[in-house]
Order: structure tokens, then C-alpha cells, then sequence
């Protein structure tokens, strides 16, 4: 019975389709792919790399090396040097390294006449040697212009006497979920093979970057094929094919992209600097959870909140305050964190944009000018401890306010104001506690300011009065700010 129902339904659906051609045609279905590729193949490349690897031939390497004075150590000696008899110390020191070279393949294409080729960072990474290889089998030495392995993209320059094809960019942002895509590449190393599929998913993070941000789709795309071109049916290139999940290797229909608009301002910054040149604003920031956000009154856990503004930084010149949240950058809405780590990274360095804050509940406007990114600076996050008395416990936290010799202990300024945390009742089961330790001083609560527990205890109480479950403290920690919500109880 179900199968007829399943049989019928299908039916169904192809009848609509056979006798609606006008939908059919709306939906841009090609009858064929020929065309746009043969227009295309001749764009696209496969790279091929080589890195040459030092081997030490007395240390041997990890598939056929056994403990010394073992039953295979003679004999693994003598199978790798087979003229080398007696004993197997006789040639010490005189053995020179072995060099073996390890290949790898991968895909590209052209977007310049002159010879500039786009491919995965990881294609070419530490690679001493690089080729590519044309449709027509032409064969050329390729140098690297820049890399990025934050976004995973790389720039190669071939020298030619003759202009080759190239292809053109186009906007990614205008194509829709469920429209057709041409994936060109070179997998298993067959050379040029062209799939076709639709866009499944936008804006995916797969966790392989801070700026992950792929397309979806469902084109075949096997190893290989990384950093071949995604086209749309206008034969513009709108991703940069990058990454398969597979439990197998092989091609199972998931596969990313990375979407053009973010890759040709990479390319452009590295054809420019052989480097990116990523915006700051000078702001940690963590995102508003469900708990944050009912704490606070908001409708949706939506945006970032800042936990700490630095110093002579674009955040500080523009008035950003701790405890703002950033709900919207460059007319971009900010859902997640992600969304304005990826923004601002993306930004024009010296540029100025308009920033919407949400502070205590009202909407504020500033004017942002973006610096650039430091992104080989290092934090600190040594921890730090005070022995203090008078204590009062205070939702499980053991508090007292904060004091000189405390301020002295925990190496923090004249002018900071707060209560310090002494001790963390972890056994109360209480949700939000694993996150706060000894040391920690609330410096706010619910984002209005605290110096005695008296405070922290008027403020608790108008989270009850307010019928919230959760209480946001903001808390000064090892030179960081951060926000953590914790669950009320009833009444004390």
C-alpha cells in the first residue's frame, strides 16, 4: 500500500513537470552542459606539486624503524643499503641523508591573460616545487605570489609568450539555494572533468577556519579537485571548491566552496602584498546565548557582546563600551559571532563604517575606522588569586568587595571597582558557576556597575522582581573582561 502511494505520488510529479513546461523554463533547467563547458575547460588547470623531504638514513622513518638491538633492525638496515655487508656500524657516520620527494596534485584556473592562476593554500603549502599543466597539455613552472591559510586560497604566476583563457568572477551573494553549478577540476589526477549540481547550503562553517563562511553543494568533487572553480550557468566563477565531507575519501554529495566575494578580496590583497591584510576594531567579544539574552530582556540571542575594548583602538576612539552588544556592521545584521569576525576581516583597512550597538537596551550608532589585524599577537592568561575575608555567599559565589591588597594580589588598577569572587560553590548544581573561579571580580551585574555585594545583591533581586531565571555578571579576569550567565534560584 505504501509503495502505491509512493509510486502514484512520483508519477504525480513528473506528469506535473511533463505538462508545466512553463515552470520547467522558470526554473532554468539546461538541456545540456556542452556548451558553457567547452567555453570553460580551457580556464582551468591542474597543479601539481613537489616537496622534497630529508630523510636521516641511520634514524630510518616511521613505517620500517624497530627498536635498537630488535630481530628486523640488521635486516631493515641491509634491505635499504644493500651493498652495505658486515657490520652494520661499519658506514656510521658516513651515510649522507636520503632526499625523498613527496607529489601532490590539485586544480586551479586562470583569471588573467597574463598568467595568474587561483588554487588552495593547501594545494601548494610547502611545496618546494610547483607546475600546472594546461587542458592542451602544455606544461609550466609556476611561482607563488601569496597565500592565505586562513581562508585557504593561493596566487601562482606562470611565465607564457602566448595571452591564455581566463574566466571572470561573479557575484556569489545573487545565486540561490537550489541553483545550478558547474564544478571544473582535476580529481585523482585524471585531468580536466567537469560535474554539475546545485547549491545546497550558504554561509556553512566547518569549523576549519575562523572566517568559514562556504557554499553547499552537491557536484561531484573527489580529491583533486581542490581549488578548481565553482560557475554558475553565466560561466562566472562564484567559489572556489576547497573541501569534500566524506567518512571515505570519496565523493558522498557534500562538498564546499569558498563563495567569490570573500575570495577576491583575499586575491586582491595577495596579488598586492603577497599577504592578507585583515580589518580589527580592537574588541573581544562573545556571543549572546539564549541565557544572555533572556537575562537582559532580549527578544532573540543575537549579536556579539563586547567583553573587553582595548586600548587607543578603533573600538575605544569610536566609544564602544564594555558591554555593548554589536547588532549590526556596514549594514550587515549581526546573528553570530561569526558574522562580525568575517565582516570586519573582509573590510577595507582604513575605511570608516557605521556600527549599531545595543546599549542597556538602546540602540546607538558610531562610526568605525577599521585598522588591521595583528594576527600573530599573543594574549596572556596567567591566572591570579587573593586571599581576602568578610565574605558573604551570594548565589553560590563567595563574595567581598574588592579592596587595595586585593588589587595589589591580583596585579589590577587603582581605578578598578568591583567585587571579588573568593570561592565557587561547584557542588550547587547551579548552571553557569563552572565558568567563574577564585580571583574573578564582577564588575557589573546585568550590565549596571557593582562595588559592594550589597549591589550585586540589589541587582539580583530586580532579576527576580523582572520574573528572569538568569542573572549575567561581567567579570574582570587576568587583564580580560567576559560575561557569564547564571541561573537564579528561588528566594534566599
Amino acid at each position: 500500500m505504501n509503495f502505491r502511494k509512493r509510486f502514484t505520488s512520483a508519477v504525480f510529479v513528473l506528469f506535473y513537470i511533463a505538462v508545466s513546461p512553463a515552470l520547467s523554463s522558470a526554473q532554468g533547467t539546461p538541456k545540456s552542459f556542452a556548451d558553457l563547458s567547452e567555453k570553460l575547460l580551457p580556464a582551468v588547470v591542474n597543479v601539481y606539486t613537489t616537496q622534497n623531504i630529508h630523510v636521516d638514513r641511520n634514524r630510518g622513518n616511521s613505517r620500517n624503524s624497530f627498536p635498537p638491538g630488535g630481530p628486523f633492525e640488521e635486516f631493515f638496515k641491509r634491505f635499504q643499503n644493500p651493498d652495505q655487508e658486515g657490520d652494520s656500524q661499519s658506514n656510521e657516520g658516513n651515510e649522507r641523508p636520503r632526499v625523498q620527494q613527496r607529489r601532490s596534485l590539485g586544480s586551479g584556473f586562470i583569471i588573467d591573460a597574463s598568467g595568474i592562476i587561483i588554487t588552495n593554500n593547501h594545494v601548494i603549502d610547502d611545496a618546494d616545487e610547483i607546475s600546472i599543466r594546461l587542458q592542451d597539455g602544455t606544461e609550466l613552472k609556476a611561482e607563488l605570489i601569496g597565500k592565505d591559510d586562513k581562508v585557504d586560497l593561493a596566487v601562482l604566476k606562470v611565465e607564457t609568450d602566448e595571452d591564455l583563457p581566463f574566466v571572470s568572477f561573479g557575484d556569489d551573494s545573487k545565486s540561490r539555494v537550489g541553483d545550478w553549478v558547474l564544478a571544473i577540476g582535476n580529481p585523482f589526477g585524471l585531468g580536466g572533468t567537469v560535474t554539475a549540481g546545485i547549491i545546497s547550503a550558504r554561509n556553512r562553517n566547518i569549523q576549519s577556519g575562523p572566517y568559514d563562511q562556504y557554499i553547499q553543494t552537491d557536484a561531484s568533487i573527489n580529491r583533486g579537485n581542490s581549488g578548481g572553480p565553482m560557475f554558475n550557468m553565466n560561466g562566472e566563477v562564484i567559489g572556489i571548491n576547497t573541501a569534500i565531507y566524506s567518512q571515505s575519501g570519496g565523493n558522498v554529495g557534500i562538498g564546499f566552496a569558498v563563495p567569490s566575494t570573500q575570495a577576491e578580496i583575499v586575491i586582491e590583497q595577495l596579488r598586492e602584498f603577497g599577504r592578507t591584510k585583515r580589518g580589527r576594531i580592537g574588541v573581544r567579544i562573545t556571543p549572546v546565548s539564549d541565557e544572555i539574552a533572556e537575562s537582559l530582556g532580549m527578544d532573540d540571542a543575537e549579536g556579539a557582546l563586547v567583553n573587553t575594548v582595548e586600548e587607543n583602538s578603533p573600538s575605544s576612539k569610536a566609544g564602544v563600551e564594555f558591554g555593548d552588544i554589536i547588532i549590526e556592521f556596514d549594514g550587515t545584521k549581526i546573528i553570530e559571532v561569526r558574522d562580525l569576525t568575517t565582516k570586519v576581516a573582509n573590510t577595507k583597512i582604513a575605511s570608516t563604517v557605521d556600527m549599531v550597538v545595543l546599549r542597556k537596551g538602546k540602540r546607538v550608532t558610531l562610526h568605525i575606522t577599521i585598522d588591521e589585524l595583528d594576527e600573530g599577537a599573543l594574549t596572556d592568561d596567567a591566572e591570579e588569586e587573593a586571599v581576602v575575608e568578610e565574605l558573604e555567599v551570594v548565589l553560590g559565589l563567595t563574595l567581598t568587595k574588592l579592596d587595595d591588597e586585593a588589587r595589589k594580589e591580583l596585579k589590577i588598577e587603582a581605578g578598578m571597582e568591583g567585587v571579588l569572587i573568593t570561592k565557587v560553590d561547584y557542588d550547587s548544581g547551579r548552571e553557569g558557576l563552572r565558568a567563574l573561579r577564585r580571583g574573578d571580580v564582577i564588575v557589573e551585574v546585568t550590565q549596571q556597575k557593582v562595588m559592594t555585594v550589597d549591589d550585586v545583591k540589589v541587582r539580583i533581586e530586580a532579576q527576580r522582581e523582572a520574573d528572569r531565571s538568569v542573572v549575567l555578571l561581567s567579570i574582570f579576569r587576568s587583564g580580560q573582561f567576559a560575561h557569564v550567565p547564571v541561573e537564579l534560584d528561588e528566594d534566599e
